[in-house]
């Protein structure tokens, strides 16, 4: 038995989510604390799952203002160090009228890039069920090389590995070997959630379930592919060893914000399998009622505004599940 469910690791930062106009007619800013693996440690704890995060933030107010709204919702935050050579990142969020986003990053490269293979509390990593990272973390060093030590720290002490490349142009500068860096963990990944357009950038527009035999193919052995207001597309095997495949919709809400869609899914997901000690052993039915209390879990998020703070409670989400489906 191991400490913790779910030990997530990378960016974690400060969402200015818009907030209305002042009298002057100038946009307002809400400052809501984000950033993908932070996140999806948050939706685990917030559902009641025991979760810790490692990363690193600035020695200023929004750093601070991380750790809190982290360790309000019960989020282990031993593992957070800081840095006096970065400010704590910023992304600045544009939303359409349909509450997709865009960001503008201050992130040049930003405190949560500086974490170092020294700052690793190699222990916390030992103790998680699940490892959780993303892509972002691969951008910079010294974060880069940190990361890939976590990761095989955690292979080798028998935690599971989640994975969810997540791109962003302008924090990859461009680079060429961005689409490699990503693929990079791939084999290392049992779990892996890609949205649709990462897909197709993985794996240059193949269809569904083609992309999912092909991270089957590098050892993932959990393909979970969201799709926005359709849902989710899953592959699998199950307790025979039969490939398993099938798409979850998702029930129709009123969407404000989409910005913690994805690691909101990725940690309700999380929690699910953490919690019925299932892990990657399930039936097709059993997979598709985790993957339901995960789109729940992101539908309500996306009713609400900001990251962290719109992450949902257990109740909430049983309350929804009943109502929805």
């Amino acid at each position: 038995m191991k400490e913790f469910d779910v030990v997530a690791l990378g960016e974690i930062l400060i969402d200015f989510t818009p907030a209305g106009i002042s009298e002057a007619g100038k946009n307002l800013f809400e400052e809501n604390p984000g950033g993908a693996p932070a996140n999806c440690a948050g939706a685990v704890s917030k559902l009641g799952g025991k979760s810790a995060f490692i990363g690193m933030t600035g020695f200023d107010s929004f750093g601070a203002d991380c750790k809190k709204a982290l360790e309000e919702i019960g989020v282990d935050t031993r593992g957070m160090r800081k840095t006096s050579e970065q400010h704590t990142t910023l992304a600045f969020v544009s939303l359409d009228e349909h509450g997709e986003r865009q960001f503008s990053f201050c992130r040049n490269p930003g405190a949560d890039t500086q974490l170092s293979e020294k700052d690793l509390d190699e222990e916390l990593i030992k103790s998680s069920c699940i490892f959780h990272v993303g892509s972002l973390s691969l951008t910079d060093e010294p974060c880069k090389g940190a990361t890939l030590k976590a990761i095989k720290i955690a292979k080798e002490s028998g935690s599971l590995i989640s994975y969810d490349p997540n791109y962003r142009e302008k924090l990859w500068g461009g680079r060429k070997d961005a689409i490699q860096l990503m693929k990079s963990i791939i084999p290392s990944a049992d779990i892996i959630k890609v949205s649709e357009e990462e897909l197709s950038l993985l794996c240059e527009d193949v269809k569904l379930e083609e992309g999912a035999k092909y991270f089957m193919s590098l050892g993932v052995s959990l393909v979970l592919i969201t799709l926005g207001s359709k849902g989710v597309f899953y592959a699998s095997k199950d307790l025979n060893d039969n490939f398993i495949t099938g798409t979850i919709g998702v029930p129709k809400v009123k969407v404000v914000d989409t910005t913690c869609a994805g690691d909101s899914f990725t940690g309700g997901f999380l929690y699910c399998i953490t919690k019925d000690k299932s892990f990657l052993s399930f039936t097709k039915e059993k997979l598709e009622e985790h993957l339901k209390f995960a789109n729940s879990v992101a539908s309500i998020c996306v009713t609400r505004r900001g990251a962290i703070p719109a992450l949902p409670t257990l109740s909430e989400v049983q309350e929804f599940i009943a109502q929805h489906y």
